[in-house]
């Protein structure tokens, strides 16, 4: 079940949400497949260090966090992915493995992946393993105001038909 906390934040700033039940799925690919949509999307919640201070990254179910355009992108001298002993107290209502892409909500900032931007809805976790959340992007990015740049491996955006956005970033509009 989604949290509390999060139906109250989005309800609190008007943000207009669709729930959706599924089967158990730990991973976001798991996710996909278990609501019949493409891992490119369903978004996903990695959870990084980026000098020591957690991001949340989101990108595609089906793409891989290129940690080097995160700390190119950010201005980090180093990045990894945060392990969940380091960054579970900062989501306590949430499952383990189930982070939402709420920074505004848990105090963290986000960078999401420009594909992401592309489309008209994002569908996530959101604390659950169980159920699902979609939204308009633009709301997010409204609630949110995340770092929109490329945060996915180069082949992944080829795949996608992305142009090669290099160390361009943007706000979203």
């Amino acid at each position: 079940m989604i949290p509390e906390s999060i139906q109250h934040y989005l309800r609190r700033n008007r943000v207009r949400f669709e729930r959706y039940w599924h089967a158990h799925a730990v991973t976001a690919q798991e996710l996909a497949q278990a609501l019949h949509v493409s891992g490119w999307r369903v978004a996903k919640s990695v959870i990084v260090l980026a000098d020591r201070q957690p991001w949340i990254v989101v990108v595609p179910a089906a793409g891989t966090v290129d940690l080097q355009q995160v700390r190119d992108i950010i201005g980090a001298r180093s990045v990894r992915l945060a392990t969940e002993a380091e960054f579970s107290r900062f989501f306590p209502d949430c499952e383990l493995g189930a982070e939402p892409p709420f920074g505004e909500l848990y105090g963290l900032p986000v960078a999401v992946d420009e594909s992401l931007s592309l489309t008209d809805h994002l569908l996530f976790r959101a604390g659950s393993h169980e159920e699902a959340l979609e939204m308009r992007f633009q709301d997010f990015a409204t609630l949110e105001w995340p770092l929109v740049a490329s945060f996915i491996q180069r082949e992944q955006q080829q795949m996608m038909g992305l142009p090669d956005a290099g160390l361009e970033s943007h706000a979203p509009a």
